[in-house]
């Protein structure tokens, strides 16, 4: 019987599909067995997951080590970042645009782990003649030959039996990846070229593993449609070193076709993204790929302009802040969180829009979980809404910084150590996104060391310039001699912090 692809509104056909194995049907298995696989299915979601910005999770990269905007980036959690992520919890239902697959009826697994280690004798299952949307354009690299994902037993070897003619750019470890992941799951001889490919950008046999249980139909693209797209996305801006969590997140992105991938691209640049952040916004959302640029991308950009508020001259910059925003369910977003604001602090739509141009990311927040404690917080040390509201419309990112870490050691340090009223911030509000450690603690440490502290509140502008405009104006010093002393400083403060004792350096 024909399976029929749902219709375009692709957001309603969340329904897993249980589909028999082509493959157990040519091997001729009993009637039993074969419902006993059937039994036994894996189920496919043609939605995949976002990952949103937590509102106790706050930017991984930031242009300046003196703000507290982000995260560092620990290198040793990067590995179980690249899964953790695609287990988020909340997931906008879209419309995702199969137009641009090569094979755009295969669905995928949302679970990211598949049974389909041959030990079991179970694979993902994949229907042979998909009778769905017709893919606009094929590949030349496509294989033909090929009935179904997996090969059958029949004719292929235990483990690899490659072509001697093949040449392979790291030969030592994609024949030992590929050795290994053939021993655990049923990878096709003719799907080595494509493994060493992408070993080029540092992908492991656990990455495979991964993309082989959520979105196997990618490893029938040939090395050169690969390498063809691949290509593209690096010569767009995206950087080699990104490329692995890229594939990772998104594996089929290896099969959207070339022409899809420059749509998507050009239509960045139409809606003034500068060609040096393209590559940055690709790595931060590659799913934007699966949206349609006529029925879901232009949309919502209209959506921001017209119902929103946003001056279409800056809709190119929130696009750069926060690219989830283009896979984001923003009517829902808007309008629960702009309600929120204007009934909690009696905020004006124009306050709003200033926030969501300048950090776009308030629309992922959770409103009790992220806005509202932060909001509470900044009321239980005296603040009112209308001091509130100004923070927040000029420094919105206070609603990124955790409580615990971030804004209530520096409400301490202002009170306490600075000799402030609360009520400064309202003046001076970039104080709450400033670092404790990297500047305001060893600027105001430094001058007190000088005997050129001033009295009586300790002014909150010193800490606004940067370096050298500080030792300039409010020290009197080289820069060099700060920048000792800083080091001597946080040394010292992580030294405390380990419980270890260090011997004061002289400067």
């Amino acid at each position: 019987m024909a399976l029929q692809l749902p219709p375009p509104r692709l957001a309603a056909a969340r329904a897993f599909l249980l589909l028999p194995s082509p493959a157990a049907a040519a091997r001729g298995a009993p009637a039993t067995a074969r419902r006993a696989r059937a039994r036994a299915g894996v189920a496919f979601s043609l939605q995949t997951n976002v990952r949103l910005l937590k509102p106790n999770r706050r930017v991984r990269r930031s242009r300046d080590p003196y703000y507290d905007l982000d995260e560092e980036d620990d290198d040793d959690e990067e590995e179980e970042e690249l899964f953790e992520e695609e287990e988020d919890d909340e997931v906008y239902e879209t419309d995702d645009d199969l137009s641009g697959l090569e094979y755009p009826g295969v669905l995928y697994s949302k679970s990211p782990r598949v049974p389909s280690k041959i030990s079991g004798l179970q694979s993902p299952l994949i229907k042979e003649k998909w009778e769905g949307r017709q893919p606009k354009t094929r590949d030349k690299y496509v294989q033909q030959k090929s009935n179904s994902l997996h090969p059958s037993k029949e004719g292929r070897s235990t483990l690899i039996n490659t072509d001697s003619e093949v040449k392979l750019k790291h030969e030592n470890i994609s024949r030992s990846v590929f050795h290994k992941l053939q021993e655990e799951y049923e990878f096709d001889d003719k799907w080595l070229p494509l493994i060493d490919y992408l070993c080029t950008f540092g992908l492991k046999e656990s990455h495979f593993s991964h993309i082989y249980e959520r979105h196997m139909a990618c490893f029938q693209i040939s090395q050169a449609s690969a390498e063809e797209r691949l290509e593209f996305l690096l010569s767009a801006g995206v950087k080699s070193k990104d490329m692995k969590r890229i594939l990772v997140r998104q594996p089929q992105i290896l099969e959207y076709t070339l022409n899809n991938l420059k749509s998507h691209v050009a239509f960045l640049e139409s809606i003034g993204v500068p060609n040096a952040r393209i590559g940055q916004i690709i790595s931060a959302a590659p799913s934007f790929f699966s949206y349609s640029v006529e029925q879901s991308l232009k949309p919502t950009i209209k959506y921001l302009i017209e119902e929103v508020g946003i001056e279409e001259s800056d809709v190119g910059k929130v696009v750069q802040l926060s690219p989830q925003i283009l896979v984001q369910r923003i009517d829902s977003a808007w309008k629960s969180r702009s309600l929120f604001l204007s009934k909690e602090l009696g905020a004006p739509k124009h306050n709003i829009v200033k926030m969501v141009t300048k950090h776009p990311q308030l629309l992922h927040y959770s409103i009790e979980d992220g806005i509202l404690p932060r909001i509470n917080f900044l009321r239980s040390i005296g603040m009112r809404n209308s001091d509130i509201l100004k923070i927040l419309t000029s420094l919105t990112q206070v609603l990124s910084l955790s409580l615990e870490e971030n804004l209530k050691p520096k409400y301490l340090y202002l009170v306490n150590d600075l000799k402030n009223e609360v009520q400064s911030l309202t003046k001076y509000p970039m104080y709450l996104s400033l670092s404790l450690d990297q500047r305001i603690r060893p600027r105001h440490r430094f001058l007190v060391s000088l005997k050129k502290a001033p009295k009586g509140p300790f002014p909150l502008s010193s800490f606004v310039p940067t370096d050298e405009r500080f030792c300039q104006r409010w020290a009197g010093t080289s820069l060099e001699k700060y920048h000792t002393f800083r080091q001597s400083l946080l040394r010292t403060g992580f030294a405390e912090k380990s419980g270890r004792k260090t011997l004061s350096s002289r400067w």
